[in-house]
Formats: C-alpha cells, sequence, structure tokens
C-alpha cells in the first residue's frame, strides 16, 4: 500500500489525444480521473452487479462471476520506468521530477525495479493454481492503479474475453483512502476510459484485514521470530527483552479520521487504525506471546512536514527500545500484503540499521506473499460472494468484522480532494 496517487490530470494526456485521433485506444497509459460512474435505474451502488446495487452491508445472494480482477498497486520494473511511475503516483500534485528523485533513490537501489509486479505475478499464478485444484473456473485479470498491466487494459481483456461480471480483490487489507476507496475509484477510472460502463460490472471483496487467511502467516511469523530469538540468545526472557513492532504505512491523520463508515465512532485514528490494532492484538494472543510487549507504529511517510501523519514512526519506536530494556526488536509488516518497496527499504534497510546502532537483535516477520493460508483465504472471499455467503457465517478473528461488502456512503473519504467517483460502494 502506498499513500499518495492522488488522481488528476496527467502527461500523458498529448499522447491519449494523438491515440484518439487514430482512432483507436491507447493501451498501456494511466486512465485520467472519471467525471461520473455509472448508475442503473434505481441503483445506489455505481458499476455493481444487481445484488449489490441497493448496497448492502453483506451481499447474501449469490453472483455468477465471469472472472477475478486482481488489482495491483503496479511498480517500476527497470531504471527508466522509476520517474514515470512516480508522476502516475503522484498524479495531480505537480511535484516536480526533481523531488520525485528524492523517493526514487529508493528504487534505483534496486536497480529501479519494485518487487512488487513480480509479486503480483506469483500471486496470480497461486491464485489460478488454487481454484484449479478446487475445480472453480475463474479466470484471473491482473490490472494495476499506476503501471503496467494497468487496470483500464485489463477491463479492455476482460471485455474482449466476454466477461462482464467481475469480482475484484485488491491487494490491501485495511479501510482507508488510499487502501481502499483509490482502488474503487480507479474502477471507476479504468471503466469510463474503457468507456465499458453499463457492459462490466465490478463488486469487490471485502476488506480482509481479519480473515483467519490473512493473520495466520503473521502468526505464524510472530511465533517463529521470538522462537528464533530465543534460540539464539539463551538468556532472553521474551516478556521483559524482546518488543514486537507491528509496522504500516502512515497516513494523514486527516485521512485516518475519515477511514471506514462515519457512524462507527472510530476515533483519532478511524478505522484504519483500530483495525491494525484489533488484528496486532490476535496475532500477539494466537502466537502465544501475549505476555510479550508489543506496539503498533507507522513507517513510510510522505507529504510536507507540517501536515500531521500518523505515529511514531518505526526507527522513533526503535530508538526507545533501549531505555525500556529491550534486547530485541521483532519487526512485523502488518500492513503488507507482500514485500513492497516500503518494507524491502524501510524496514530491511532502515529500520534494521536503526537497530543495529541501538544494539537491538532484530527479526523482520515475513509477509503473506503466497502463504497458503492467504492464497486460499483469497479464493474464499471471492466464494462468499459467488455464494452469497450470510454474514453470520463468513470467518472473522476480531469483533469488528466481517467488513462489508459494499463501502457505506461517505466512507474513506480523502479530506482534500472529496469525493470522486467510485465503485464498490454506496455513492458518494
Amino acid at each position: 500500500m502506498a499513500a499518495t496517487n492522488l488522481g488528476g490530470a496527467g502527461a500523458d494526456a498529448p499522447e491519449r489525444v494523438q491515440a484518439a485521433a487514430a482512432g483507436h485506444p491507447l493501451r498501456g497509459v494511466k486512465p485520467p480521473a472519471a467525471t461520473s460512474a455509472p448508475l442503473a435505474p434505481g441503483a445506489v451502488v455505481p458499476g455493481a452487479t444487481e445484488p449489490a446495487q441497493s448496497g448492502p452491508e453483506h451481499v447474501e445472494a449469490p453472483v455468477a462471476y465471469d472472472a477475478i480482477l486482481l488489482a495491483g498497486f503496479g511498480g517500476p520494473e527497470g531504471q527508466d520506468d522509476v520517474i514515470p511511475f512516480l508522476r502516475n503516483v503522484t498524479r495531480g500534485r505537480g511535484i516536480p521530477d526533481e523531488r520525485l528523485e528524492e523517493v526514487a533513490h529508493h528504487y534505483r537501489h534496486f536497480g529501479g525495479v519494485s518487487p512488487i509486479n513480480e509479486h503480483n505475478r506469483e500471486l496470480k499464478a497461486a491464485l489460478e493454481a488454487e481454484l484449479a485444484g478446487r475445480g472453480i473456473d475463474l479466470p484471473v485479470i491482473w490490472g494495476n492503479r499506476n503501471w503496467d498491466p494497468y487496470m483500464n487494459d485489463a477491463l479492455r481483456e476482460a471485455n474482449e474475453r466476454g466477461f462482464t461480471k467481475l469480482i475484484a480483490v485488491a491487494t490491501s487489507a485495511y479501510s482507508s483512502y488510499s487502501s481502499c476507496r483509490q482502488y474503487r475509484e480507479d474502477f471507476a477510472d479504468a471503466l469510463e476510459d474503457t468507456g465499458l460502463g453499463g457492459v462490466v460490472q465490478i463488486d469487490k471483496v471485502r476488506q480482509f484485514f481479519d480473515h483467519p487467511g490473512f493473520v495466520a502467516p503473521f502468526v505464524e511469523g510472530v511465533r517463529e521470530a521470538i522462537a528464533k530469538l530465543e534460540a539464539d540468545h539463551e538468556s532472553f526472557d521474551p516478556t521483559t527483552d524482546v518488543e514486537v513492532l507491528f509496522a504500516t504505512h502512515s497516513i494523514p491523520t486527516t485521512d485516518a479520521a475519515k477511514s471506514g463508515p462515519a457512524d462507527r465512532g472510530f476515533g483519532e485514528g478511524g478505522a484504519y487504525a483500530a483495525q491494525h490494532l484489533a488484528v496486532a492484538e490476535v496475532v500477539m494472543r494466537e502466537a502465544g506471546a501475549g505476555d510479550v510487549p508489543w506496539k503498533l507504529v507507522y513507517q513510510s511517510r510522505s507529504g510536507p512536514p507540517t501536515q500531521p501523519w500518523l505515529e511514531p514512526d518505526v526507527n522513533d519506536a526503535i530508538a526507545e527500545l533501549p531505555a525500556a530494556g529491550r534486547k530485541a526488536v521483532v519487526i512485523v509488516p502488518l500492513g503488507f500484503v507482500s514485500d513492497h518497496m516500503e518494507v524491502m527499504w524501510d524496514l530491511d534497510e532502515e529500520a534494521m540499521e536503526t537497530a543495529e546502532e541501538h544494539g537491538l537483535a532484530a527479526v523482520r516477520v515475513p509477509t503473506p506473499g503466497v502463504h497458503p493460508a492467504y492464497v486460499a483465504g483469497l479464493v474464499d472471499l471471492v466464494l462468499e460472494r459467488v455464494h452469497g455467503t450470510p454474514a453470520a457465517e463468513r470467518p472473522h478473528a476480531t469483533d469488528l468484522g466481517p467488513w462489508y461488502d459494499v463501502c457505506r456512503p461517505g466512507c474513506c473519504e480523502n479530506v482534500r480532494l472529496g469525493f470522486k467517483p467510485a465503485l464498490s460502494g454506496i455513492a458518494p
């Protein structure tokens, strides 16, 4: 997950004009922001299949989907891709290339290649294998928000293959503007850009932060990390010497406060913080580490220093551990489904360096990636919508779930930008 990509007009506009003049759609380019989202007569949810159009919290009627839309963030795959990719991510904010280069060095450190596209290829293959193993005939089409293959090209592929009912799985587990609503806006952008409004319908599986399939890899990772520290350091007592830091992407506090439905009353951190805290508590309990100290921390903040973002920063939290008597830290990338650039740079490079500087032993827990429980869980989430599974029968590891199939009115507003057209939720 990343906290930018704010939409708006982009540098590809001349290419679009040329393509239109040539009489053919332009592929391999991020679509512009949509001006509207298609609403069926009497519907309150744009672009939805019929059972979701009236906006129930949980869709409990079966839907015969044609395919799964795997929705990723996207990332560069070479040095020449880095700045164009970052232009896509920050589109509409007017950030000059010289400032983008300040972020680009993270990617350039790894040869200009983000791991995220390869991870999505692996996830797509794993989902296809899981579906085939269960005898489920649902093709998986992959589209990204910010790099090739783009979401609009994925919809063109679906249309060309005769698929009109798609169930989307976004590679992001939590509720916030950047981790949920922005994906829904990108669905609307792609639908308008391709002219497939009223032809292709898109629903989205619920946010899966507390689905057992997502939680299980972290439970396993925390248990193994603490066991490793105990094995490597015989004198360690985890209840006093070790602290577990659950790390997730920081977001502006104004966006955090607006995450989730307004009527749930989650407080200052909104649903975003509440979901992470609830899952972290479950992970510690199920890992048999209920007596080990832990904390939710944040990473990868961007934006002007004057803008408040969620804190504490992971590096600041690590720096404070020796004074609390800690000798080791377990870092859990709870906000990430795979080893994004933020995991590789901000945790594996910077956080590990901070731990070393302060004399702390450190272990970083793996992300779910293509863990069998995670892959099976994503298929289970799709099947909830295929079968119309009643909410009472849906698995969830915290008291917050099961989360909504259809996002509620006003959910996850971007305070600066307001509401833009989005699918899979009640307008706005």
